[in-house]
């Protein structure tokens, strides 16, 4: 459904309108990561003021995550929080008909994810709900292939090769565009479930569908594309983050960004009216930048986006313009996130305290290494950190008078390729509560456990070879 530009008061009522006059979409996002507040989709979803909530989960390590829980279990794979927020959301769904989901949740296994969600709409009543997959991301059962048809897969921040990889890749996605999810809605899904699907996209997709556009109208695409961005990250465009925020901006009922777009290509991001937090150029401005690199060239597989010339205005009170979005067509080549087997990985921490603490912790971190060593073992990389005494921020922390601390935590990581090494290092943290200096204390768990590294290597592929597979059904035809 669409919008004019009508007050809240009648926005809240969803008074439906004539197509033809039909203006404007709001899209809210709900989700900026796997872990976000769980809450804030049902939120959205019930304010009665959006036409489409999306989610968005995935980052690089999420889906080194998953590619580790989908080698565990081929049902696994996609990010757990999707049913559960589906499932809260579904009183709205009932109520509000035309409300649908966008989510790129569904990671490493999309149509799992599907059937999950399928089953959750049938208790729910929803069984006539469609419900989308979109994938072709994959390229792990390809990459033979494709390098077959001349794809190198060479790493684009080093220009190493990839044939020293090649053997130990456990995951290769490519960042799909919006092409997948007009597809879907174009099926009439309610529920569109993705996999690596770039943050933006989310919010182009529905931006295309509604406004009947293809993606060479690049003024509304470049609209949807920075409305995407904006509200990709959940509540750090509304106050959360916010460099100079204070108690004074409430944040326990934080409310996440809407995106309202007209098919002028005009742009505003507000949020939920009656939620805490805060809407300003300033805190847009700070999502703007986030993450963007070349400003000029913001490339996603939907556009070569200029944010270069963008102009904020405050619009009213948690109301913000955004204006002058341009773009160029899309890169001939989309980002690929590789994880591949590095060995593993340990750390493990205790608390030092008393007069001479961080000198202490430094030498008992020492101690931990040198047993290491002494027991036959030389690893392969190692730290020693002292939190409380400026080291997560080094360079940063300025020394004054009364400034040392009388407790900090010790933290010591390393790094193997032999998981006995780490094992051993795991056993060297409890003997320094009496056989290290005084004052140790805080080592009440048990032994930290080595876990797997999975690295990552970006490259880029031909997006000719990655179209996207949409697969859309009933909840009730998911679970035949």
């Amino acid at each position: 459904m669409r919008w004019l530009h009508y007050p809240d008061a009648v926005r809240a009522s969803r008074i439906d309108l004539p197509h033809e006059i039909m203006k404007t979409i709001r899209i809210g996002n709900g989700a900026g990561f796997w872990g976000d507040n769980l809450d804030a989709p049902r939120k959205l979803a019930e304010s009665g003021q959006i036409d489409y909530l999306t989610l968005e989960y995935l980052a690089e390590l999420t889906m080194s995550i998953l590619a580790h829980l989908r080698s565990r279990d081929p049902n696994a794979g996609y990010v757990s929080d999707v049913p559960t927020v589906i499932a809260s959301c579904a009183p709205a769904l009932k109520a509000q008909p035309g409300l649908k989901i966008v989510t790129n949740g569904g990671g490493m296994n999309p149509s799992a994810c599907a059937k999950r969600c399928a089953e959750v709409l049938r208790e729910a009543g929803l069984s006539e709900c469609r419900i989308a997959a979109v994938s072709g991301d994959d390229l792990l059962p390809r990459i033979d292939e494709l390098m077959a048809a001349g794809e190198t897969f060479e790493n684009f921040d080093t220009g190493a090769a990839f044939g020293e990889t090649r053997p130990k890749i456990v995951s290769a996605n490519a960042y799909l565009g919006a092409e997948g999810i007009v597809r879907a809605l174009q099926g009439d899904a309610r529920i569109i479930v993705t996999g690596r699907v770039a943050d933006a996209s989310l919010t182009v997709g529905p931006v295309l569908h509604e406004f009947g556009s293809g993606f060479d109208n690049l003024s509304l695409l470049s609209a949807a594309t920075v409305a995407g961005h904006l509200i990709e990250c959940g509540a750090q465009a509304t106050g959360g983050m916010y460099a100079p925020w204070t108690t004074a901006i409430p944040l326990a009922n934080v409310g996440y960004p809407i995106a309202e777009i007209c098919e002028d290509g005009s742009l505003t991001v507000t949020k939920p009216s009656g939620s805490d937090g805060l809407v300003s150029t300033a805190t847009v401005a700070e999502q703007l930048i986030y993450e963007i690199g070349d400003p000029e060239h913001y490339l996603t597989p939907d556009l070569d986006a200029d944010f270069s010339q963008i102009t904020l205005t405050q619009d009213g009170p948690n109301r913000v313009r955004v204006a002058n979005a341009s773009g160029h067509p899309a890169p001939p080549r989309l980002k690929v996130s590789m994880a591949y087997q590095d060995g593993w990985m340990i750390n493990g921490m205790l608390t030092v305290c008393g007069p001479n603490a961080t000198a202490n912790a430094r030498a008992a971190g020492r101690m931990i290494l040198d047993r290491v060593a002494a027991a036959g073992y030389q690893l392969a990389r190692t730290n020693i950190e002292c939190l409380g005494a400026g080291d997560s921020m080094p360079g940063v922390r300025l020394p004054g008078p009364g400034s040392e601390p009388w407790e900090v935590v010790l933290r010591v990581t390393a790094h193997d390729p032999r998981r006995e090494a780490l094992d051993r290092l795991a056993r060297e943290f409890a003997p320094l509560v009496t056989s290290g200096p005084p004052g140790v204390t805080g080592y009440a768990t048990a032994r930290p456990e080595p876990r797997r590294v999975l690295a990552y290597w970006p490259t880029t592929i031909d997006r000719r070879h990655v179209p996207p597979q949409v697969v859309v059904r009933t909840a009730q035809e998911w679970l035949a």
